[in-house]
């Protein structure tokens, strides 16, 4: 005989049933009986107070609802099997449970778990639960860019404005000391990278100089080294203090040649996206400006 709460699994797999929970008796503390996700009033969810995860910073709970406003809750919350009053005892999901709180959902889909709990489920599913890499962020950012889509479109989409989007974007552009910096996890944020970037045209010894000290690189750290090199000279001091000619010429020199990084770096990316799908004569063209480059050097 077919249990009361599986009257409607016969719709087909991988459809969201509703779950009258104002029915609680018919339940009788049982797990559903189906695999579909089951939609819940939130207000029938209670948060773990044994859960491991305490904090829940603001700023990622405003872009997770702001994610959940554009495409709804992706991944369904797990929970505990229903007690008699009807309610759910959250397992996995309470970020999530948050979100839409604060997104103004008033039912969020869930599964039920059988399996018997276990006070490490949730500490592995959090150390095991990994955002995608800005790096790679770009790269789909760039992919979805190239695809046509606007830079608008495709933050109203990620749920992210549009500057946070122009910093995933120059990852992809990064001189080699910074694309090492990323590599290696000294640095990480888009937008500080961005900043030393901006910097690194202008001062590339100073941002060499931070990325191989043992400081941590932040933006404070990035503005403490743009005000170092942007420091007005005291016109008081003695004539001999002033940078020398020669001192002026050698941090030109600097600058070009992280210029030529950048474009060493432009150049190879081109090639790696495709160097058959570039016409012949705009190839021809780009040698023989690179070529006029170095001519000027005689």
């Amino acid at each position: 005989m077919r249990a009361p709460w599986q009257k409607t699994t016969s719709q087909p797999v991988g459809s969201t049933l509703r779950l009258d929970l104002d029915q609680p008796d018919l339940f009788k503390g049982q797990p559903i009986a189906t695999g579909a996700p089951l939609m819940v009033a939130i207000d029938r969810l209670d948060e773990d107070r044994d859960n491991p995860r305490t904090e829940f910073p603001a700023h990622e709970l405003e872009e997770l609802a702001a994610d959940i406003t554009e495409r709804g809750i992706l991944q369904p919350i797990v929970v505990e099997t229903l007690d008699l009053d009807g309610r759910c005892l959250i397992r996995f999901g309470a970020k999530r449970f948050r979100a839409a709180r604060l997104a103004g959902l008033t039912e969020v889909p869930v599964t039920i778990s059988w399996r018997q709990r276990d006070a490490y489920d949730q500490v592995a599913e959090n150390l095991k639960r990994h955002a995608l890499s800005p790096l790679d962020m770009a790269r789909f950012i760039r992919g979805r860019i190239d695809a046509g889509e606007s830079n608008a479109a495709i933050a109203k989409r990620l749920a992210i404005d549009q500057t946070t989007l122009a910093h995933h974007l120059s990852l992809l552009s990064l001189p080699p000391v910074l694309e090492e910096a990323l590599a290696s996890g000294r640095c990480t944020s888009p937008r500080t990278l961005h900043e030393l970037s901006k910097l690194h045209s202008e001062e590339p010894e100073r941002v060499a100089e931070l990325v191989a000290s043992d400081r941590p690189i932040t933006r404070d750290a990035v503005a403490a080294a743009r005000n170092t090199a942007s420091a007005p000279v005291d016109v008081g001091c003695a004539a001999s203090s002033a940078p020398s000619r020669r001192d002026q010429l050698s941090r030109m020199i600097r600058r070009t040649e992280a210029l030529c990084e950048r474009l060493d770096a432009s150049i190879a990316r081109v090639l790696k996206t495709g160097a058959a799908q570039i016409a012949a004569d705009d190839l021809a063209a780009l040698r023989r400006r690179v070529a006029d480059l170095a001519s000027r050097l005689g």
